[in-house]
């Protein structure tokens, strides 16, 4: 795949995922400014639990599905030609009670929709090597702990995400995407969340799949990066039973513009 060109005009970086990308949302911003070397305009739909096909509820805030959020509306608004665009974080559904086939049909939706902006896609697969060592005990903990819902048991889990992984890498081969596996070292206790020290590796290996060039300075996020992002919010969220908006792009800066969704 030949390098990403880059003329001084803004570009654009689409970000699908969940806890993740909330989680390591301002390192991801610097890697990609750094990577981009020029005006950056990010879009992004992501929050913890989050589903592809639908709506989530985390204690008591929710979202909407990534494939109904404004995102594509915004896209489409700015006229995002050719976006640099990363599928992450997949998986979580499985978790409520969806099966492969369903998940596997809404993230393809969105890479579709990509494909179809002339999007250069990465999309990463699961932690397979992760999940394969949670043993009985610590899935009980895990699932008690963030979705005492769930009624999937350990041994259907691991079946559910080898048979997710491989809709994954298909979808990558149908949509010409890069296929990006993750190290089972990146994940901590619970396997599915990137510990916060492999994070910037994590956001490279995408930078690299998008061939953009190395950077020439170190990246890394600052304090106001942190508080920058940290403290805006999605476009649409409900907390309790009322519905909360939030005007978009949160940030609107000369090198970097961002909307969450």
């Amino acid at each position: 795949m030949a390098p990403v060109e880059l003329t001084g005009s803004r570009r654009a970086v689409v970000v699908l995922g969940a806890s993740n990308v909330s989680r390591g949302l301002p390192r991801l911003a610097a890697t990609a400014r750094a990577r981009a070397a020029g005006p950056l305009d990010l879009f992004v739909a992501a929050g913890h639990g989050r589903g592809y096909g639908v709506s989530t509820r985390v204690w008591q805030r929710r979202l909407p599905s990534i494939l109904s959020s404004g995102l594509w509306r915004a896209l489409d608004r700015e006229r995002a030609e050719e976006p640099l665009a990363v599928i992450t974080d997949v998986g979580n559904e499985l978790l409520y009670g969806l099966g492969v086939t369903a998940v596997a049909s809404a993230v393809r939706e969105a890479a579709k929709r990509l494909a179809d902006c002339g999007a250069r896609l990465a999309i990463t697969g699961l932690p397979l090597a992760g999940i394969a060592g949670v043993g009985a005990v610590r899935y009980r903990l895990l699932r008690t702990l963030y979705v005492p819902s769930c009624l999937l048991g350990l041994a259907e889990l691991k079946e559910a995400t080898r048979w997710l992984d491989e809709e994954l890498q298909a979808i990558a081969a149908d949509t010409g995407a890069t296929f990006l596996e993750q190290p089972a070292e990146w994940y901590g206790v619970d396997a599915f969340h990137v510990r916060r020290p492999h994070l910037d590796a994590l956001w490279h290996c995408v930078c690299d799949a998008w061939t953009l060039p190395a950077a020439t300075t170190r990246t890394h996020a600052t304090l106001a990066d942190w508080a920058a992002l940290g403290s805006r919010a999605v476009e649409v969220r409900s907390l309790g039973r009322i519905t909360r908006l939030t005007r978009q792009p949160v940030i609107d800066r000369d090198a970097l513009r961002v909307w969450l969704y």
